[in-house]
């Protein structure tokens, strides 16, 4: 029965499941290209002169750094995407529950289910990451942060690494995702999937509330300490930060949702429509929004930096840690942009039967597609307003210490590209598969959903 389920359930639930593949491959692959370059800087067997080089551009604390932020957000990502998939099953679960079925029998098919999505994921990106740890060691070589001298071999070490984060993670993600809900009570099962879970659990509150007071005090901790300790506490911060908007979740996006909302259903019944679903379903939403959130603050701190610094002093930095940051940052908005438009596409394959009725009742097509751009642009405006305000409290120990001001200089070209750029992986997450449920007659899918 326990592998009946999972069968059915991947078969039901083919795209969210996809995604979770995907932000597997594409963790494990950044993971995997992680460990290969940091495996890459070690100085074993290299001439004095080359040690030297790299003593001096320190590129192995910073290839470290680099592998425990891969790491961070291929849990994060994993986590949030899985948990997200787990949580489009609960009806079925809660009428399998129903019939007879046993909770470690919900558990087993659920964990069986994000075995089978990450393994072969995590395997094929072990592999790519290869590809990818040669052509950054070539581009670090070429930036003078890696001496000539060193030769690229893929590090065996990828595989358990790859492994632990994309199995365990998914593994542990569904399994803790479908725990409490395999427990109840098959009616009240029933209940809480058509209404919904409205409350955080009972550690993750407290949690969020301590990891953003841990934010706040070491941030002004840090505005009292010289320049170069503010900047290595700064990541602390940043992570804290990131930590804490993603526990609280629909506690911080809620409000913030609101505020947008508010502004954007002024515009037009379907403006008011996609304001009224943002603010009915916060939960669902703020797991798009959060990942969208972490890499625009991480982002905004890596860019500002570089950008203030430039403006104060007229260089920006090393070329050489300038492109390594933003390689960084780049591979970071990856993660976020796989998470975001995976859930987003899960929300609205969820809603294709809600979709469906509103054609049946004569809403126009355009009102629809309006609705679903409405919203991209509230959860879009959302994760920029909590990016800008966690980069800019990441950002005040450093620049008050370094320049005595904490106010960043960021050009407008790159506020526009990032607000841009934002904007359209939701207006495509949510526009594309609402495009997809429209070419369908609206009574089969009312039938079938």
């Amino acid at each position: 029965m326990t592998t009946g389920l999972a069968r059915a359930a991947l078969r039901a639930h083919r795209p969210a499941f996809a995604g979770t593949a995907v932000a597997a491959l594409f963790a494990s692959t950044v993971v995997s290209a992680a460990t290969s370059v940091l495996m890459a800087t070690s100085a074993d067997g290299l001439s004095a002169r080359a040690r030297a080089q790299l003593a001096e551009s320190e590129v192995g604390g910073m290839a470290a750094v680099l592998l425990i932020g891969s790491i961070y957000m291929s849990i994060f990502v994993i986590a949030s995407t899985m948990g997200t998939a787990v949580a489009q099953q609960h009806r079925e679960l809660a009428m399998v529950r129903a019939i007879g079925a046993r909770p470690r029998q919900v558990r087993r098919a659920v964990t069986g289910q994000a075995l089978a999505a990450s393994v072969p994921a995590a395997l094929l990106g072990c592999l790519l990451g290869g590809f990818l740890a040669r052509a950054w060691c070539a581009g670090m070589k070429g930036h003078g942060l890696l001496p000539r001298e060193v030769v690229f071999h893929p590090a065996w070490l990828a595989l358990p690494v790859c492994l632990g984060v994309a199995v365990v993670t998914s593994a542990l993600a569904a399994l803790l995702s479908s725990l409490r809900f395999s427990l109840l009570r098959p009616a009240r099962a029933l209940a809480e999937a058509a209404a919904g879970r409205r409350h955080l659990g009972i550690l993750r509150a407290p949690l969020g509330l301590t990891a953003l007071a841990g934010a706040c005090a070491l941030s002004v901790l840090l505005s009292h300490q010289p320049a170069e300790k503010a900047a290595q506490g700064a990541f602390l911060v940043l992570i804290l930060c990131c930590a804490g908007v993603g526990l609280l979740g629909p506690r911080i996006v809620g409000p913030a949702a609101r505020l947008v909302s508010a502004l954007v259903g002024r515009l037009g019944p379907s403006a008011r429509l996609a304001m009224l679903n943002v603010r009915s379903q916060p939960r669902r939403f703020s797991a798009a929004v959060v990942p969208l959130v972490l890499v625009v603050g991480f982002g905004l701190t890596k860019i500002a930096l570089h950008t203030t610094a430039e403006h104060r002093t007229g260089s920006p930095g090393s070329p050489g840690e300038v492109w390594l940051d933003y390689a960084g940052t780049a591979l970071y908005a990856g993660f976020a942009a796989i998470a975001a438009a995976n859930t987003l596409c899960m929300i609205s394959f969820e809603r294709r039967r809600d979709i469906a009725l509103l054609r049946v009742i004569g809403t126009q097509t355009r009102q629809i597609r309006a609705m679903a751009a409405w919203e991209a642009v509230v959860v879009a405006g959302t994760a920029l307003l909590l990016g800008a305000a966690i980069a800019l409290g990441t950002l005040a120990p450093i620049l008050d210490t370094a320049f005595g001001s904490p106010v960043p200089y960021v050009p407008w070209t790159v506020l526009a590209g990032i607000g841009a750029g934002t904007l359209l992986l939701t207006l495509s997450a949510t526009g594309l598969p609402v495009r997809a449920v429209m070419r369908r007659r609206a009574i089969t899918v009312v039938g079938v959903a």
